[in-house]
């Protein structure tokens, strides 16, 4: 007696509408990259940025996710998220073509940066709590692990490429005008969004419940969660430490270490090419320790990895610092691909966009904090000090996950499976 299998799944990249996701967030992060290098360059090189300045520009680039994180969930459970994304990309190519416009009429001050990082900042928060909530409505479940793991494929082939062809464009034509790459790549990024074909439902304005009540239930599903609130603890806590690190890593590079703009562009590629591997393996790696363990491990790659930043002040610094920025990069993106889809499989569909921002703003809310606290100690201790800080702060972000049930659970039991049968919203919150 033979029995019938179910055909194999084809792979996402025969899907018409992950491919214009897909295509829309590489784009979109190749420019960013660029950014990501020509800002903080921008703010030191240009425009002689102090350690509290720089702290204060990271803090309104984050700030957005401590103030409006909350909201902005239940807003976009609301909203058709498809018109979240393109309305967003749009606003963030307008705020980043101002610099090189103001550039040009010798217009550009740090305020300026500031507000930019801001408005910015504002419109991410919009855009990456409809994106994460906008890829399970349009893969199956059995795909959004290859959803991820593709998606991240992409964000460190960007990361590759970007900081290293920043480096050398800086170097040639001044930070100012790589902006320009930056706000082309979120015009192309809305494109290639405004070309998914999946129609969202209209939501009945009529089963709306007050904004309090549909916050309250994200961030309640989020905090009485037994693993959703141990991610939470490690993902905040090693946010605001790599933040207080990264607002002192280009002084460090520049003022302590003398590195170029090409020097720092190959640092961060170091980093990218690390999360390119960790893209590229996540699935064998999480299929043979299973997911629970994975989350845990990878957390832990962490530790060793960060130290080696403050260690390349006592000798080979550009060895150190690449070392560090790859391993590092490789566990951050192990980690990030693991723990989303974990996220994603553990809520409900209907709760998805007020998950994750309730989860934004308990991880991401620590970094504009990360920022204030490193460009203090920045000024009070000094570069190297804060960075130290920062590095060894990665072992705290370690300990809720390795005092969980993760450590010892392999793959995600089914009594956790959100998606395995239709949830009540008035369901969530009790496990």
């Amino acid at each position: 007696m033979t029995t019938l299998q179910p055909p194999p799944q084809r792979s996402l990249i025969h899907s018409h509408d992950f491919r214009q996701l897909w295509a829309a967030e590489t784009i979109s992060q190749i420019g960013t990259q660029i950014s990501q290098i020509a800002l903080p360059l921008l703010a030191v090189i240009t425009l002689s940025a102090t350690e509290f300045e720089m702290g204060v520009l990271i803090t309104l680039e984050f700030l957005a996710f401590l103030v409006i994180g909350l909201p902005a969930g239940a807003w976009v459970d609301r909203w058709r998220r498809k018109r979240v994304l393109i309305v967003n990309d749009l606003v963030r190519a307008v705020a980043l073509g101002s610099l090189p416009l103001a550039y040009a009429f010798d217009m550009l001050t740090l305020w300026q940066l500031f507000a930019v990082a801001l408005v910015t900042g504002i419109s991410t928060v919009f855009f990456d709590v409809a994106y994460q909530s906008y890829l399970p409505s349009i893969v199956d479940k059995s795909q959004i692990v290859e959803g991820n793991s593709k998606l991240e494929i992409s964000r460190a082939v960007s990361q590759v490429a970007g900081p290293g062809a920043a480096g050398l464009l800086i170097k040639i034509l001044g930070a100012p005008l790589m902006f320009v790459f930056d706000a082309l790549s979120f015009v192309a990024s809305a494109l290639f969004i405004g070309r998914i074909r999946h129609e969202e439902p209209i939501h009945d304005r009529s089963t709306r419940r007050r904004l309090r009540v549909e916050i309250g239930e994200g961030l309640s599903f989020v905090l009485r969660h037994p693993l959703l609130r141990r991610i939470v603890a490690c993902t905040g806590t090693s946010n605001f430490f790599s933040t207080v690190t990264a607002t002192m890593l280009v002084l460090f590079m520049v003022r302590e270490l003398g590195f170029d703009a090409t020097q720092i562009g190959l640092t961060f590629s170091a980093g990218a090419v690390g999360g390119l591997l960790g893209a590229a393996t996540t699935s064998r790696f999480a299929k043979y320790f299973g997911e629970g363990r994975s989350t845990v491990l990878s957390a832990g790659l962490l530790i060793p990895f960060a130290v080696l930043t403050p260690l390349s002040a006592l000798g080979m610094p550009m060895l150190l610092l690449m070392i560090g920025s790859f391993g590092f990069g490789y566990a951050v993106v192990l980690y990030n691909i693991v723990q989303v889809s974990f996220r994603q499989r553990l809520c409900p569909i209907p709760l998805l966009g007020r998950m994750n921002a309730s989860t934004r703003f308990l991880v991401w809310g620590t970094m504009p904090l990360g920022g204030l606290v490193g460009g203090g100690l920045g000024t009070w201790l000094g570069v190297l000090p804060t960075l130290w800080i920062g590095a060894l702060g990665s072992v705290l972000a370690f300990l809720p996950v390795f005092l969980s049930p993760l450590r010892t659970m392999r793959d995600l039991p089914v009594e956790y499976d959100a998606h395995r049968e239709p949830v009540e919203v008035s369901e969530v919150g009790r496990v």
